[in-house]
């Protein structure tokens, strides 16, 4: 294993090795740091891909590098599940998020037999059946996004760390304390004297201290390093939970079995919220369903037949069938089978836009979790650097969650290499980080106003703006270059 080294391995970046020398004999402690280019506090998708992408790139490759985690990443290193089960935690990568992970050597690592492309999405609105949208890429082209599991990716992102020098690795310990260093530790006078009143310090919980020319925060949603950095957020909570799940199709009908090339994403945008099935290899899929509270919480108690029931309803029913169906204690298996019966002859025309009938939930797949929106006011101060989701949290919807984290990386290691290249501090703002946050705050915050907005457009149930959206979803559908359009910033979002 060389791409994570123990904590107390002792090595100095060369440039800073003369000032750094007298401290390097001595234990880390608050008065003697050690001392790290860039200190990555997180190691999920985003931090991962970030010191992944510095170690390399030939210009960045001699940085000393460090990774706080506090979850044990021999487990991410280890993870397997059989070939027929899923996690539920799973995401879409654009092709742009795949063009990132290739060139840092990361795809290679990936198990592809667990990675489904879908080349087509339905996209429909829960009110209106004909208000429908179609995404298709041409054969030629790459496909729209391609599903996997995020712990696949992950453990893909530990396995090339480790097939290159290696980094500093604090894993199963948190940060009990950010502060910046002491001005001048060693006598102004001395010639090894090296100020580090700017450098943050970061003291572990096991009271090891490292110091950072640049601190950067992966750290997620309430993250120590932005309240540290005193960077404020903007944003609210949906009153939505996100309903996730792993379904099993019926043996033999899953789109990758019939069909690669035709392998399709479906969404139905529903008065509570959307609901997005998204195809896995084989005869799997991955549910994520937009809801209330009440509803969540409803779908989590019922059996596995009457969840099921209740996922090929969203897909096919109208709308107050569903809410109907929500009000049962249990029993939507029979009330979904009576009512498919009364409304067969009306529904053949739908039927053939919507995904394969839910034949089954993995056990314990079944997860919930609260949906918000977190713009983080800069990406940056001074010697300190926000990306993933210590910098933003964005509605499901769109699936961009991940792949916004991975472009935050690809960024901030652009910066990075630039400002080494030209002599200049990775840790100043003017000097590197400026770069960064110029190129990503922007182009995320437009991403998260406009699924924001989408998220309030088909809340509406009633009024002028139902009828709009539905003539809005038509228009752009029969417009080739409108809707190609929206597919490459889809595609490019990361």
């Amino acid at each position: 294993m060389r791409g994570f080294s123990k904590a107390t391995r002792s090595s100095t970046c060369p440039s800073c090795f003369s000032l750094i020398k007298p401290q390097s004999r001595r234990h880390a402690t608050a008065a003697f740091p050690d001392i790290y280019d860039v200190v990555c506090v997180g190691g999920g998708p985003a931090g991962l891909s970030l010191l992944t992408a510095l170690r390399s790139s030939k210009i960045t490759s001699h940085l000393r590098l460090a990774l706080i985690e506090s979850q044990d990443l021999e487990q991410t290193r280890t993870w397997n599940l059989p070939s027929d089960q899923f996690s539920h935690r799973a995401s879409s990568l654009t092709p742009s998020s795949l063009s990132f992970l290739s060139q840092i050597g990361v795809w290679p690592h990936v198990d592809t037999s667990r990675v489904q492309p879908y080349r087509h999405m339905r996209v429909w609105d829960g009110l209106f059946s004909n208000s429908r949208i179609s995404f298709d890429a041409l054969t030629s082209e790459s496909p729209i996004a391609s599903m996997t599991e995020n712990q696949n990716l992950s453990r893909a992102l530990v396995t090339r760390l480790d097939d290159l020098s290696a980094i500093t690795l604090f894993h199963k310990t948190s940060v009990a304390d950010i502060h910046l260093g002491p001005s001048l530790p060693l006598p102004a006078e001395s010639p090894t004297s090296f100020d580090l009143s700017s450098y943050p310090h970061v003291t572990l919980s096991s009271n090891h201290t490292v110091a950072a020319r640049l601190l950067v925060g992966a750290d997620g949603l309430n993250s120590p390093v932005r309240t540290f950095a005193g960077i404020p957020t903007r944003g609210w909570d949906y009153d939505r939970h996100g309903v996730v799940a792993t379904l099993k199709l019926p043996p033999g009908t899953g789109h990758s079995s019939q069909d690669p090339q035709g392998v399709t994403a479906y969404q139905r945008f529903l008065p509570s919220g959307p609901i997005a099935f998204l195809a896995l290899p084989g005869d799997y899929a991955t549910l994520v369903w937009t809801t209330t509270l009440s509803q969540a919480m409803r779908l989590k108690a019922l059996s596995p037949e009457d969840f099921v029931a209740m996922v090929n309803a969203a897909f096919k029913l109208d709308v107050v069938d569903i809410n109907y169906m929500f009000t049962l204690d249990s029993g939507q298996a029979d009330e979904l089978e009576w009512r498919e019966s009364v409304q067969s002859g009306n529904r053949a025309d739908v039927d053939r836009g919507i995904p394969q009938r839910v034949a089954s939930v993995q056990k314990g797949s079944i997860a919930t979790f609260p949906l918000r929106l977190r713009h983080a006011s800069t990406y940056t101060t001074n010697r300190v650097a926000l990306i993933g989701d210590a910098a933003h949290t964005i509605h499901p919807l769109a699936g961009q969650g991940l792949n916004m984290g991975l472009a935050d990386s690809r960024s901030l290691a652009s910066a990075i290499e630039d400002a080494v290249l030209h002599g200049a501090d990775i840790g100043n703002e003017i000097g590197c980080l400026d770069k960064y946050s110029g190129e990503m705050w922007m182009s995320n915050n437009r991403m998260l106003g406009a699924v924001d907005k989408l998220h309030w457009l088909y809340s509406a149930t009633s009024g002028p703006v139902v009828g709009l959206r539905g003539l809005g979803l038509r228009t752009v559908n029969a417009l080739g270059p409108v809707k190609g359009w929206f597919m490459r910033q889809a595609g490019a979002a990361s």
